[in-house]
């Protein structure tokens, strides 16, 4: 059955909750400052939580928290007291992981529906149809299946049974993220939030005898971003619930981008309409890897090309208000100077391009290049932008061999 997927997208803090809500999103998810896997985000306290909360429900978005490390159990210990803060402060649902977190979830946050988070490596519909018959609203599908594969297990798990999908963002080497790689070489447990990346890192290991290595040795890690912005069709076709970007550690900028680039082009196809190429392109001025279908249309193959970050886009600095006439004041976050060409986006704001004007400090005085972070300042724009739009310039940061 064709549906419109909701866009979940990643809010590692409140800065990238407030931009993913404003790009778009249906609805986000984050994390407290325990058993989510991804603890080097900011996270939320538990007095932030319930800010987080009602600034989403106020703006129609709902709000999901990863409770996905597979606790020990000194750990476990700590679990009803965080269900029950979920619970209460109106979390619509959580992503979990262990069988026990998602039984003492049932007990201790009955407001709130469980989600089987994708580190469950759902590939196969009685999977599915065993957690759904535990109480599962939800199953977060392993990154490894095929839409092929998802069209089958749609057909046979019942209709009320909700599938999630990544759609966009870095690929794990592992299977579905369960990695002892950090651990060993760090001590930092990749289940239980602490990834370093270790996969990352340069190497220079070689199996003698193994095709498709050469003097730069293997490229058994070298994976690319996912990004399936080119194939909504196709996802709605296979009658996914949900599409989630993938990034809670990553930048507010990246949040709001890929969200709103998503939001634009899933609304186009939705719609029937021609998908307008302008929103396509955003996704190409975040930091990101290049580019694959990860394996939606089977096995994607081992890449040997460059597997570094493309960055050819810089943030200048973030409009924090802006009157009719384009009267703004905004917040330095990199350097540019007046006479730079340089591109503003918005929420549901179209990307322009113009060149920067001689600005202005708080007491007034001709400003030609703010240098300091979070310098407040003022610049007049061709016409009005809205609240935490983007000034952007080209730069080509991207690493070099």
């Amino acid at each position: 059955m064709r549906r419109k997927p909701e866009i979940l997208a990643p809010a590692g803090d409140m800065e990238k909750l407030q931009m993913a809500v404003l790009y778009g999103a249906d609805a986000v998810y984050l994390a407290g400052t325990s058993f989510g896997m991804r603890s080097f985000a900011g996270n939320f306290t538990p007095e932030e939580l319930p800010k987080a909360v009602k600034f989403a429900h106020d703006h129609g978005v709902r709000v999901h928290v990863t409770v996905n490390t597979m606790p020990r159990n000194d750990e476990v210990a700590r679990l009803p007291e965080h269900l029950e803060r979920l619970n209460d402060a109106g979390v619509d649902a959580l992503i979990l992981a262990d069988l026990g977190a998602f039984t003492l979830a049932g007990k201790y946050a009955p407001k709130c529906e469980r989600h089987i988070s994708t580190q469950q490596s759902i590939a196969n519909y009685e999977c599915a149809r065993a957690w759904y018959d535990l109480g599962a609203k939800r199953v977060v599908l392993a990154r490894e299946v095929s839409l092929q594969e998802i069209r089958e297990m749609r057909a046979k798990i019942p209709e009320e049974l909700e599938v999630e999908t990544f759609c966009h963002g870095a690929m794990c080497v592992s299977y579905s993220g369960r990695c002892l790689l950090s651990n060993y070489m760090t001590g930092r447990d990749s289940n239980r939030g602490q990834c370093a990346q270790p996969c990352r890192y340069q190497y220079a290991l070689m199996e003698e005898k193994r095709p498709g290595e050469d003097e730069k040795g293997t490229y058994i890690m070298n994976s690319r971003d996912m990004c399936m912005i080119d194939h909504l069709d196709d996802i709605m076709d296979a009658g996914i619930d949900c599409i989630k970007i993938e990034g809670r550690a990553k930048s507010a900028y990246y949040a709001a981008i890929v969200t709103g680039a998503y939001r634009h082009v899933l609304d186009d196809v939705a719609a029937g309409r021609e998908v307008d190429p302008v929103w396509r392109d955003e996704v190409e001025h975040v930091s990101h890897r290049h580019y694959s279908t990860g394996f939606f249309y089977g096995q994607p193959g081992q890449y040997y090309d460059n597997s570094r970050y493309i960055r050819d886009w810089q943030v200048c600095a973030v409009v924090t208000d802006c009157d009719a006439d384009g009267n703004a004041t905004l917040s330095l976050r990199n350097k540019f100077a007046a006479g730079d060409e340089i591109e503003l986006v918005g929420p549901d704001s179209r990307p322009f391009t113009m060149t920067a004007p001689v600005m202005h400090d708080l007491e007034g005085f001709e400003l030609y290049e703010p240098r300091t972070p979070q310098t407040v300042f003022k610049m007049k724009l061709p016409r009005y932008v809205p609240p935490m739009s983007f000034v952007r310039h080209a730069v080509s940061l991207s690493a070099k061999d």
